[in-house]
């Protein structure tokens, strides 16, 4: 049997959350699998249709966590448990165990100064594991750096599912929304200070002389939400900006799919970094580029002048020169088209042959 232990887990949303459900789904198919996951008000329904034992641990987050440890710590003692994969350096902290032990990484969690308290926490836990998964290339450096053994860690990209085919309706929708809008830019993400909507807001404000009807989707939530939009107004782009947020996964994915390039040049903000970009993969399923930051791990989702371009998120010059770039001239369908099939590589039925790999 394989635990698997997580504080992020659907229904939640989330790119954790897709990330350990697909990740658990693909298992669940070769191995018997346990999780153990935080309470979530609406879980029980999407518990009873999953083919696999699923645990949730309630309670406040402090009480929470060592009472999860406790349950786990004392089904391991009464079960035949092989393997423990962990979402987060936390959630095996308080794990007693010699069972082999895999942790993912994924950059914000472990990114602190070496010797303070917090590192000596995740260099303890992650030194003890047999293998540490990095989401990225860029990940994997900064494990290092903070002081992680090399020798413990490998790159595994977090996969994706095919995309269905669109629902019609959604479709039409879209094209009601959008009428006359071209060209047009999306971004799917919380609005947080490291994803840079503030600079792409700016770019098109001069992009907007050049072609007239184009638009920017934005899709999500967050703290910077307010911010963004008090941007939009000052700049006047009210008519150049759209919103949406508490949309379906159809409508989102159509709005996806309509639109011509995915703009997430993201920044490195306080220890908020970007380890990989799962969006970037999903935007590609549906043939349409990307243009990402150089900070971080998108260059690992993202070939630079083959499926989108990689710019300095901190430079203006930089984003609106991208963003132009790819709609000169369409720019963007021959990218689009790389961009589709280069995704194929991050196909769940891929990716899990890794996962087996070190498993194994």
């Amino acid at each position: 049997m394989y635990l698997i232990i997580t504080r992020s887990f659907p229904p939640e949303l989330g790119g954790m959350q897709n990330l350990m459900w697909g990740l658990t789904k693909e298992l669940s198919k070769n191995y018997m699998i346990k999780v153990f996951a935080d309470y979530h008000k609406d879980h029980k329904t999407f518990d009873e249709q999953v083919s696999f034992s699923i645990e949730r641990v309630s309670g406040i987050k402090l009480l929470r966590k060592y009472r999860k440890a406790q349950l786990i710590n004392d089904f391991i003692k009464k079960n035949k448990v092989e393997v423990l994969i962990a979402d987060h350096w936390k959630s095996l902290e308080l794990i007693k165990s010699d069972k082999k032990k895999i942790c993912l990484i994924h950059s914000k969690e472990i990114n602190h100064e070496k010797r303070t308290n917090i590192n000596n926490r995740v260099l303890n836990v992650l030194n003890n594991v047999e293998v540490v998964v990095a989401n990225s290339k860029f990940t994997r450096n900064l494990a290092i750096q903070c002081g992680v053994d090399e020798s413990r860690i490998v790159v595994i990209n977090p996969g994706v599912d095919p995309v269905k085919e669109l629902n019609k309706k959604s479709l039409e929708k879209v094209e009601s929304l959008l009428k006359h809008k071209t060209p047009r830019l999306i971004t799917v993400s919380r609005y947080d200070k490291r994803k840079n909507h503030e600079k792409v807001i700016m770019a098109l404000r001069n992009l907007k002389q050049i072609y007239p009807s184009i638009v920017y989707i934005c899709i999500g939530y967050g703290d910077e939400e307010e911010n963004i939009k008090k941007l939009v107004k000052e700049l006047k782009l009210e008519e150049q900006v759209m919103f949406f947020k508490d949309i379906s996964n159809d409508l989102k994915n159509s709005l996806l799919a309509k639109s011509n390039i995915f703009v997430m040049p993201s920044i490195i903000y306080k220890k908020s970094v970007e380890g990989f970009g799962i969006a970037y993969i999903e935007a590609a399923q549906y043939g349409i580029p990307s243009i990402g930051g150089i900070d971080g791990g998108a260059s690992d989702a993202i070939l630079h002048n083959l499926t989108g371009l990689i710019c300095n998120g901190n430079e203006l010059n930089d984003i609106y020169a991208s963003i132009k770039n790819l709609l000169d001239e369409k720019k963007y369908l021959e990218f689009g088209k790389k961009a589709k099939e280069e995704s194929k590589k991050f196909h769940w039925s891929k990716i899990i042959n890794e996962y087996i790999s070190i498993i194994n």
